[in-house]
Formats: C-alpha cells, structure tokens, sequence
C-alpha cells in the first residue's frame, strides 16, 4: 500500500459559507482555520497548502462566552517607545467584529508561509451580504 501525497496543481479548491451568528466567536474562527489549512480533507498533508476558501458572515452576530466581552483585551504594538495599545473586546466587537475574527482566525494558523497562503483565501463580513455570489460557495456544517 502506498501513501499518496497531494500536489498543488491537483488540488480542488471549494468555496465555504461559514454562519457566525449565535456561535462562539472562537468555535467559528477554529473551524475557519482547520478548513483554509485542509484539515477537512482525506488528503491532507502539513507540508503542502491544500485548504480550501471561507468566507465567514455575520460576524458581528458572533457571541462571546462568559465575561470575555469586559475582560479580554486585544493587544499590538506600533513600533515606537511606549507604543503598546490595547481595545477591549466589548468595543472591537461593536466596531471591528470582522477584524476581531480576523485576528482570532490568524492566531489559529501556522505562522509560516502557508499560513499566510491559508489567511490570504478568507473573507469575513459583519452582516449577511457578502461579494462572493460569483463563486457558489457551499454552507458548510458544524
């Protein structure tokens, strides 16, 4: 028996629809990822980029469990002295909610060059429209 291994040229690519809303941002985000790397395949294999594209809507309808809303923070640098700045994730998810799962979603991925292959196939909207229709993406179920 002999073990096949996927070729980039040969990969099929679909198109995935991923529903946030009423769902833990971080269950949606973990799903986001394990389908952009090509985990839900049978031919997945970490050394090649085999992941599919997502596209994740209604991500301002995406909750956040227990007191995270008030006590988590995100955190980044600008680069100068004294530059660390912080939002609570209360605020990012009334203004940013697409950029929080975004982030979530990059946080998941290897941080290689496959990784940024994998972030480079996903799109993420607030509400329910998005600019993808052309592509006939498939919903995909938890």
């Amino acid at each position: 028996m002999s073990t096949t291994m996927p070729n980039v040229k040969e990969i099929q690519r679909t198109w995935y629809i991923l529903d946030a809303a009423g769902k833990p941002l971080g269950r949606v985000a973990a799903q986001a990822a394990a389908i952009l790397r090509g985990k839900n395949k049978p031919t997945f294999a970490p050394n090649v980029d085999c992941g599919d594209h997502v596209i994740i809507i209604n991500c301002d309808q995406a909750v956040l469990t227990g007191k995270k809303l008030e006590q988590k923070y995100y955190y980044w640098h600008t680069g100068w002295i004294g530059g660390l700045k912080k939002i609570q994730y209360k605020d990012m998810m009334e203004n940013n909610a697409d950029r929080a799962m975004y982030i979530a979603v990059n946080g998941m991925l290897p941080n290689n060059t496959l990784g940024r292959a994998a972030l480079k196939r996903l799109r993420v909207y607030k509400g329910a429209e998005h600019k993808n229709a052309a592509q006939k993406p498939v919903p995909f179920e938890f």
